[in-house]
């Protein structure tokens, strides 16, 4: 037999030290900082842990993304990115950091205005998340060159203003809980990457924008909106 059609290369995103981590699934933590969760409407006190996933398409490195279709309201949201490199299931949250391969700076772009749609009609969120080049992705540090990060800044600029700025100590449940908390609802598998969550300060950008996401320890995701796409 012979495959229909050649399948498309896997998403490789590249590591500190000069390799390559193939990148499998996409898990983004909801409402991981107060502050956030109480501009989204949300009482960050009655929050439990909550999560969606993403292709590993919408992975994409610094540069250009195109300004999605279907929106009039595309949104930022800085994260640290935890990739995990090595699998398990049901994992404890006090062994949950031997798991972590290392961390990067990364965005989950969103059109917010159709997330807003479907939620307020009790619907997923796929519209408003999972799109194409929604996964911007700084280069990987592995945890032998940076440690564990459960403090540090967090910074997100728009055109050089500062819009989102806190410290990874003001996330509601640490890297460590959520890596456990996915692992409870799915095997956690080597090229898995974990989205933490957003601080406040979300707010929407145009073509022509340039973000800087920055964390303290960790390359900077530099990305700038450009047109539509037209293929």
């Amino acid at each position: 037999m012979t495959l229909v059609f050649d399948p498309l290369p896997p998403v490789l995103a590249p590591t500190s030290d000069g390799n390559l981590f193939p990148v499998r699934r996409l898990f983004c933590i909801g409402r991981n900082y107060a502050a956030h969760t109480r501009e989204m409407g949300k009482d960050p006190d009655r929050e439990r842990p909550f999560f969606f996933t993403k292709w590993a398409e919408t992975v994409v490195p610094s540069g250009t993304i195109a300004y999605p279709q279907l929106t009039e309201n595309f949104q930022y949201e800085a994260e640290l990115v935890v990739a995990i490199g090595t699998g398990g299931r049901d994992i404890d949250p006090a062994s949950a950091l031997d798991h972590v391969y290392g961390y990067a700076t990364g965005l989950d772009m969103t059109r917010r205005d159709l997330q807003f749609e479907a939620r307020d009609k009790g619907r997923p969120w796929d519209t408003g998340k999972n799109v194409e080049q929604s996964s911007p992705l700084g280069t990987i540090h592995p945890v032998t060159e940076v440690g564990h990060l459960a403090t540090g800044q967090i910074r997100l600029t728009v055109n050089g203003d500062t819009r989102q700025d806190a410290d990874l100590d003001e996330l509601i449940w640490p890297v460590e809980d959520v890596i456990a908390h996915v692992s409870r609802a799915y095997r956690l598998e080597q090229g898995d990457l974990i989205y933490t969550g957003t601080p406040a300060g979300v707010g929407a950008v145009g073509p022509g924008d340039t973000i800087v996401i920055s964390i303290a320890g960790l390359s900077d995701t530099v990305v700038t909106i450009g047109p539509p796409a037209v293929d």
